[in-house]
């Protein structure tokens, strides 16, 4: 046989093949006009009404019920309505504390656990040095006033000049600034708090040597404590100083704890696109402790959109799209995507609470057609056209 002949019927047998998959084939119309080929189903349908395979009331065609389909409601969902996080907590104020000057821990007058005030003495360095040179400044003192005295006097009978009177004064404000110094240096040695709070485990004894890089002791005021938790970016606008806060401590879950932001970072951590937020809880009971985890969790009013059965999500050569029932027929709706979870999907499209959306039978499904609902009276069918009648024509006159 000739290769035109072979190509001729291969021809043949593809278009009587493609002819069948479009009338015998559910779904065949949808791939057709996603394709593009809308005309192919418009010419073979008279096809099949001269065949004799037209729809009949209650079959598959265009213009009559599609057969039997599910459907489902729209419900409204809201996303971005609660923060949940994990934050660390931190005294309101934390300290610690090192000596101003170098020498040996003569004593400690607190101890672990104590409870201090602003200015307390916790600890004492040898002082004798600094003794020996407040004193000396002192003696220093007293001679540059009493020479200063004397200048003065012999000046009244212009036995010295103004000059010298000045230099004596000098030295007698100099002098009254060695003093100064020297009680300075002495009042160093004592080592203070500088705030109030609960002393933690002193790492040195009486009689060692400390330098000024030593550390004596930790003070944590724990009136409060201060969370640090790290914020989704999608957040970032939520939340504002003064919000409220519940934080659970871990290792309390019973325990429900009310606090308020405090500080917002100015910028988000490049790496984690989150960003640092700190909340304050009143700890008046001092029951909380620096370092402990909690479970924060914030509620915002949220952004609320259509939810619909994922069931119900289609796609097509322009994205995802929807069936829904408008007044019993079938209307294709386009929908973008907001958010996927289990039971439902989150999209954004002309849809409203309570309307109908198609979840199964969607392959029998056509834009513009009549739905046969699962469990619905079927709808009546539509009356037929009546034809006009003959006009009778009169013989003429």
């Amino acid at each position: 046989m000739a290769a035109w002949k072979q190509i001729v019927i291969a021809l043949v047998i593809l278009a009587a093949a493609f002819v069948a998959w479009v009338r015998f084939v559910p779904g065949a119309p949808e791939v057709l006009a996603g394709w593009g080929m809308d005309w192919a189903q418009a010419a073979i349908a008279p096809q099949r009404e001269a065949s004799g395979n037209a729809p009949q009331s209650g079959g598959r065609g265009a213009g009559g019920p599609q057969g039997s389909v599910i459907v489902g409601p729209v419900a409204p969902a809201t996303i971005n309505d609660r923060l949940s996080a994990i934050g660390t907590g931190r005294a309101n104020a934390s300290v610690t504390v090192k000596p101003y000057a170098s020498g040996r821990l003569t004593e400690i007058l607190v101890r672990s656990g104590s409870k201090v005030e602003a200015g307390a003495v916790i600890a004492r360095l040898d002082a004798e040095a600094e003794q020996i040179a407040r004193d000396r400044a002192n003696i220093a003192l007293d001679d540059a006033t009493a020479r200063a005295d004397r200048v003065r006097a012999l000046r009244t009978s212009n036995t010295v000049t103004a000059v010298q009177v000045t230099e004596a004064e000098l030295a007698v404000e100099n002098a009254r600034l060695e003093v100064r110094n020297a009680e300075l240096s002495l009042d160093r040695r004592a080592i203070v708090a500088p705030i109030a709070g609960v002393v933690g485990i002193l790492p040195v004894e009486a009689g060692n040597y400390v330098t000024t890089e030593t550390t004596i002791a930790t003070i944590d005021d724990r009136t409060s404590i201060v969370i640090d938790f790290w914020v989704p970016e999608r957040y970032t606008n939520a939340v504002a100083v003064g919000a409220e806060v519940e934080a659970i401590p871990i290792a309390r879950p019973n325990q429900v704890l009310m606090g308020e932001v405090s500080a917002i970072d100015n910028r988000l951590d490049e790496a984690s696109r989150t960003m640092l937020v700190q909340a304050r809880i009143a700890n008046a009971d001092d029951t909380l402790r620096a370092g402990m985890s909690f479970q924060v969790a914030m509620r915002f009013p949220g952004d609320t959109y259509p939810s619909v059965n994922p069931l119900a999500i289609q796609w097509g050569t322009d994205g995802a799209f929807i069936w829904a029932v408008r007044d019993g027929k079938a209307q294709r709706t386009p929908v973008r995507i907001i958010q996927r979870n289990t039971e439902n999907v989150l999209v954004e499209a002309e849809i409203g609470e309570g309307d109908q959306v198609v979840t199964e039978g969607i392959h029998l499904v056509r834009d513009g057609a009549v739905l046969q609902i699962a469990g619905a009276p079927a709808a009546p069918p539509e009356p037929a056209a009546e034809k006009p009648a003959p006009v009778a024509q009169g013989s003429g006159s």
